[in-house]
């Protein structure tokens, strides 16, 4: 398999790409579900509450690579072909998610930089991009909340979407972004 797209079926880079930022998205969400299961201070609360930026963060760096890779060769054909409206839907989902992917990660290090608090990542401090402004912190730490309880949902239709398309209208949607096929 070729790390480009195909006009069948995407690249080992974009599967790899696709398939790595589910897991991470994962973690994100999963570290912030769970730190209320530590109490507040405790090393194991500040551990999470780091892997949750750190993961964030990465999915902000891979999003770029990502989306370069999209420029670069472009999305094999669904066979059969869907209807228009369902390609404008797809376009529309995916232009949400990688808005999502973009955004959070830059809401969640604007928060950090408002309220003067490091910004960890893989054992290195990434600068401030703002000054400390508790105001700003907290409303920007409300947008990163509201837009990720979105996320939710955008994750959600996008991985029904894909098992409605294999299962149930049997096209190769679904197919074209698993591992290991040929």
């Amino acid at each position: 398999m070729t790390w480009k797209n195909t006009e069948a079926r995407y690249g080992s880079l974009s599967i790899a790409l696709h398939w790595l930022m589910l897991i991470l998205l994962a973690i994100v969400y999963a570290c912030i579900e769970l730190r209320g299961n530590f109490a507040k201070g405790s090393d194991a609360r500040v551990l999470i509450v780091q892997l949750h930026f750190m993961t964030g963060l990465t999915v902000f760096v891979l999003v770029w690579i990502r989306l370069a890779a999209k420029i670069v060769g472009a999305a094999p054909r669904i066979v059969p072909r869907p209807p228009a409206w369902q390609t404008g839907l797809a376009h529309l989902m995916h232009a949400l998610l990688y808005a999502l992917m973009v955004a959070m990660p830059l809401l969640g290090w604007l928060t950090l930089s408002a309220a003067d608090k490091p910004v960890p990542f893989w054992g290195l401090e990434l600068p401030h991009l703002i000054g400390p402004n508790d105001d700003a912190a907290k409303q920007i730490k409300h947008w990163h909340e509201q837009i990720g309880v979105w996320g939710y949902w955008l994750i959600g239709l996008h991985a029904l979407a894909g098992l409605f398309h294999h299962y149930v209208v049997r096209d190769n949607t679904l197919v074209r972004m698993l591992p290991g096929r040929h």
